[in-house]
C-alpha cells in the first residue's frame, strides 16, 4: 500500500468516525428540552453540511491526479480540520 492509499484510509477512518460521533449526539439532541432543541437541531444540520464536504474533498483526493495531489491534500485537511473543530465544539456545549 503506497503513502497515499495509507493517507486516504487513515482520513476515511477519521471521517467515518466522526460520522458515528455525530449519530451519538444526535441521540442526545433528541433528550434534550424541548426549547434547546431547535438550536441543537441547527448545529447539527450544519455538522452534516461539514461531513458532507470532507466526504466530497475525500473523493477528489482518491480521484487527484499526481499533479494535483498535494494541493488537494492542504484543501482536504482545511475541511477536515474545520469539521473537527465544529465538531468538538458542539460536543462541548452539550
Amino acid at each position: 500500500m503506497s503513502n497515499r492509499d495509507d493517507y486516504i484510509a487513515k482520513l476515511k477512518l477519521q471521517l467515518d468516525a466522526l460520522n458515528g460521533q455525530i449519530d451519538t449526539l444526535e441521540t442526545k439532541v433528541s433528550e434534550a428540552k424541548q426549547d434547546v432543541q431547535k438550536g441543537y437541531h441547527e448545529e447539527m444540520r450544519k455538522l452534516r453540511h461539514e461531513a458532507k464536504l470532507a466526504d466530497a474533498k475525500l473523493d477528489e483526493l482518491k480521484a487527484a491526479t499526481a499533479e494535483t495531489w498535494e494541493s488537494l491534500v492542504a484543501e482536504t485537511e482545511k475541511v477536515r480540520d474545520a469539521f473537527v473543530h465544529s465538531f468538538n465544539y458542539f460536543k462541548s456545549q452539550l
